[in-house]
């Protein structure tokens, strides 16, 4: 069992990765990304890392959800590439940074996006269980776990995403003309 829980981590992580790099690499017209900045603004205005954390919780649970996790999952996948593909729309300057740089050489995008790849393979473990006819109370623990440890990553990931914004900030502050 625990072989084909890290082959489905790993073959989930590599397909939210590679749905995450389609969703960037989108066309967004002007128009699309003054709306999108619009609404993330209003949406990060008074965020902290708490907030963070629950937005990204509110993202990863329904992951967990056998068979619907995994289009959930791969949807939030595509949507995040799409959200950065507008971002830098708005904000050509930034246009030269990878998009998956973000994701595997920031911390918090590390333990995003392994928290995101728990959920979506944890699900469809469930519903390949399901689909068998397995008994389905084996799962009720490694599940449980698995969802502590997303929980915990999210909350890790929240407070140093909000750390590393912070000194971004005070650094642009500190620095006129950045």
């Amino acid at each position: 069992m625990n072989k084909i829980r890290i082959i489905s981590f790993f073959i989930f992580l590599a397909i939210f990765t590679g749905i995450f790099q389609l969703g960037s690499m989108s066309t967004v017209s002007e128009e699309e990304a003054d709306l999108f900045m619009e609404e993330f603004e209003k949406l990060v205005l008074d965020i902290d890392a708490f907030g963070i954390f629950v937005h990204n919780t509110t993202i990863a649970l329904p992951m967990f959800i056998p068979g619907f996790g995994i289009f959930w999952g791969l949807f939030s996948s595509w949507s995040t590439g799409y959200a950065f593909a507008a971002i830098i729309t708005s904000m050509p300057e930034i246009a030269h940074i990878s998009p998956l740089s973000i994701l595997f050489l920031s911390p918090f995008g590390l333990m995003e996006i392994s928290a995101y790849s728990l959920g979506i393979s944890r699900s469809f473990i469930l519903i390949k269980a399901i689909i068998t006819k397995t008994n389905l109370s084996q799962f009720i623990k490694p599940t449980i776990i698995e969802i502590g440890i997303v929980i915990g990553l999210l909350l890790a990931g929240g407070y140093i995403e909000f750390y590393m914004i912070e000194l971004v900030e005070n650094e642009s502050i500190e620095m006129p003309g950045l």
